[in-house]
């Protein structure tokens, strides 16, 4: 899915850049993408899509401690922990979004 969303955002980021329709078309473009992007249930999907993310490295990081013990670098476990802090610390993330 990541790939894919990436291909789209490439493909429309090739139009815009290549398109000869001008600056209309441009402005017409980046409205539309505000819509899409403000919309409730867009928004929504992307709360939930980051929240079981986090739910998911979460377990997974358990399930691999208690495998590994004492051998995970800790580099590693330092990174999951501040993602985690990061997931339950405050209200908004970095898209001005609610964690709720």
């Amino acid at each position: 899915m990541r790939y894919r969303l990436t291909f789209v955002a490439g493909l429309a980021l090739g139009y815009v850049l290549g398109t000869r329709a001008g600056r209309e078309r441009y402005e017409q473009l980046r409205k539309s993408a505000r819509q899409i992007a403000q919309n409730p249930a867009v928004r929504n999907t992307v709360e939930s899509a980051g929240q079981q993310g986090r739910e998911v490295a979460g377990k997974a990081f358990h399930t691999v401690s208690e495998k590994m013990g004492d051998r995970m670098p800790d580099s590693v476990a330092d990174r999951v922990r501040s993602l985690r802090e990061r997931g339950q610390g405050s209200a908004q993330d970095d898209w001005g979004t609610s964690n709720t």
